[in-house]
């Protein structure tokens, strides 16, 4: 289940009369009751967040789940004044209001010039393979790693969901916040340059490369906007509206590569409402556009699907649709040599069935012309409510939203690796939730060279990231709500055999509460010798890349006194994987969702005797 998506949980039923709140004090009590309460006012299953649950969470939150979030559909129906209500009236706190001005500021701001003479780590993977590998680690080793300290911390202001990977590119990091609040900080101080608020929030990673006069970030936003701003001074150079539909976000990070942006696009939040037999499932399709880095100016664009049909009316008389979904939820890669685009993709929404999910997919750079797809799972179809709706369940109704047969939710969350092993063999790596991991062939059309079975499947959570440092294959073990969750693997890259296995420590956290537990399903990092994983537990820690033996362990479950003197709290890592460059470490604590526990810091680490 994507249940790790719904940042509030199912969709929430209308009730057959509209119910009217004075415009000047909505009554945040009666809009849960009338919108909510059918869903979340009950005993948890273990599927849909309780009301407990979602009282854990911060009105920010709230308010940005139902604005341009995971349930921005069903927040739809309401007002800004009610969703600040029913927030509140959730949390017990307050709706703050977005940052002003930025606080702890640099004393000075000196243009960008000569990045390429201090350590980067830019985009998702750090290069646009997306290796997650890091030669230059600026004296990090695995004789030092173990006296890692923290440095300092940073507090992200008014939410409790750590979800973007800093980048760092001349001394500076520069990373977004569920707010739409984007940062540009000292890399060794912490310090503020400045801060842009976006249209919504920004989970993605962020790019950097070169433009007119200078430097420039890239950035996708929860509304699907991409964005260019000036590296220097944060003032926006352009903004473009890359996908139409209501449901279309960005979660995936933007490829930056040639002056050319890559931008991917997902649509959970119609997923995560389409079970309701009142509503018109499915028309989201999942793309890929290419916009030209100075102007923003439209390329091409590539859908995953076809353009959806008409299929039969639903009992209430709604027209459903069909293919749909097949989402891209990671940061493309590219393959300079053949000059080919490669992503994966996630689950179709709605039938009929295409090859197209599930798969790994290569594109021509130039023109967006498939060249070919590798599907690694057939037929899955699946939208959220409609696990009991099968055709042999006597109690499913007519709901023809619903598929005939549930797939399992096995999306490829994460980013291809395009590696070559030490005998000179091109690999693309994949890490799938269905606990396998992949090498394929990108010399012949993604031919299986070989499979690894590295834990239990879950549709719960996601499987974020693998990483290589061309010996080895890393994967880390999600396994959310199965007997064995967690642990770290290597695997021999040209054999696809295991080298090493190690399973997760005693947890760092107390449970049973939510979101404490050993899976690990963060983003893996390597550098020479070593290999970073975060986990739900509250851990980061660092692995000997020959043996598996952890060598460093951190415990972010506290609170923290911050550099820019904003609250700020570490609990489950979720999503994004650590960078490293120039002698430091950077971590994102905090992720609030039905099944991890929410924070918002950012940690610097550096090595201290």
């Amino acid at each position: 289940m994507k249940i790790f998506r719904l940042l509030i949980g199912c969709a929430a039923v209308a009730v057959a009369a509209p119910v009217t709140f004075a415009a000047e004090a909505p009554d945040g009590v009666g809009i849960f009751a009338d919108q909510c309460a059918s869903c979340h006012a009950v005993p948890s299953d273990g599927k849909i967040p309780s009301m407990a649950t979602l009282m854990k969470f911060d009105a920010n939150t709230i308010v940005t789940a139902l604005t341009d979030g995971k349930m921005r559909l069903e927040g739809q129906k309401l007002s800004v004044a009610e969703k600040k209500a029913v927030a509140e009236f959730l949390s017990g706190g307050k709706v703050q209001e977005q940052i002003a001005s930025a606080t702890n500021i640099c004393k000075a701001n000196p243009p960008i010039s000569d990045p390429a003479s201090q350590p980067q780590w830019t985009g998702w993977g750090r290069t646009v393979a997306n290796t997650r590998y890091q030669p230059e680690t600026g004296g990090i080793t695995a004789a030092n790693v173990g006296k890692l300290k923290l440095k300092w911390a940073f507090g992200i202001a008014n939410t409790m969901a750590s979800r973007s990977q800093p980048a760092i590119f001349a001394g500076r990091l520069f990373f977004g916040s569920a707010t739409g609040v984007v940062y540009s900080i000292d890399a060794k101080t912490g310090c503020t340059h400045w801060t842009y608020q976006a249209d919504a929030g920004v989970r993605s990673a962020i790019s950097i490369g070169p433009a007119k006069g200078g430097y420039a970030i890239y950035f996708s936003d929860a509304k699907a906007n991409a964005y260019a701003l000036d590296a220097s001074t944060g003032k926006k150079l352009w903004e473009v509206k890359v996908d139409t539909h209501p449901a279309a976000t960005g979660t995936g990070s933007v490829t930056l590569y040639d002056g050319v942006l890559y931008v991917p696009m997902t649509g959970v939040s119609e997923e995560s409402v389409s079970s309701r037999p009142d509503f018109e499932c499915c028309t989201f399709r999942g793309s890929v556009t290419a916009l030209d880095a100075a102007t923003g100016a439209v390329k091409w664009k590539y859908y995953t699907v076809p353009k959806p049909q008409r299929r039969d009316k639903t009992s209430p008389g709604v027209q459903p649709w069909g293919p749909s979904g097949v989402g891209v939820w990671n940061t493309p890669t590219v393959d300079e040599k053949r000059g080919l685009l490669y992503f994966g993709t996630g689950n179709a929404y709605s039938g009929p069935p295409v090859n197209t999910s599930n798969a790994v997919i290569a594109l021509d750079l130039s023109t967006g012309t498939l060249k070919w797809s590798k599907q690694l799972l057939k037929d899955d179809i699946w939208v959220f409510g409609c696990d009991a709706q099968t055709s042999s369940d006597p109690k499913a109704g007519d709901n023809p939203n619903c598929p005939k047969d549930i797939g399992p939710d096995y999306d490829i969350a994460a980013s291809p690796v395009l590696t070559t092993t030490p005998e000179g063999k091109r690999v693309l790596v994949i890490t799938q939730k269905s606990g396998m991991g992949f090498a394929l062939d990108p010399d012949k059309e993604g031919a299986i060279l070989w499979q690894y079975h590295w834990g239990p499947g879950s549709a719960k959570g996601g499987a974020w990231g693998t990483a290589s440092d061309g010996k080895y294959a890393y994967f880390d073990v999600s396994g959310q709500d199965t007997n064995a969750p967690g642990g770290v693997h290597a695997v021999d890259l040209a054999t696809g055999h295991r080298v090493w296995f190690t399973p997760p420590p005693a947890l760092l956290c107390s449970p049973p509460s939510v979101g404490c537990s050993a899976v690990q399903n963060t983003a893996i990092t390597a550098i020479p010798g070593v290999v970073f994983a975060g986990s739900h537990d509250g851990g980061m820690r660092a692995y000997a890349a020959k043996d598996g033996e952890i060598l460093w362990t951190y415990d972010t479950n506290r609170s923290f006194e911050t550099v820019n003197g904003v609250k700020a709290q570490g609990a489950s890592i979720d999503g994004p994987g650590p960078i490293v460059a120039g002698g430091m470490v950077y971590v994102t604590s905090g992720d609030a969702g039905p099944f991890s526990r929410g924070g918002n810091v950012l940690l610097a680490f550096s090595v201290s005797d």
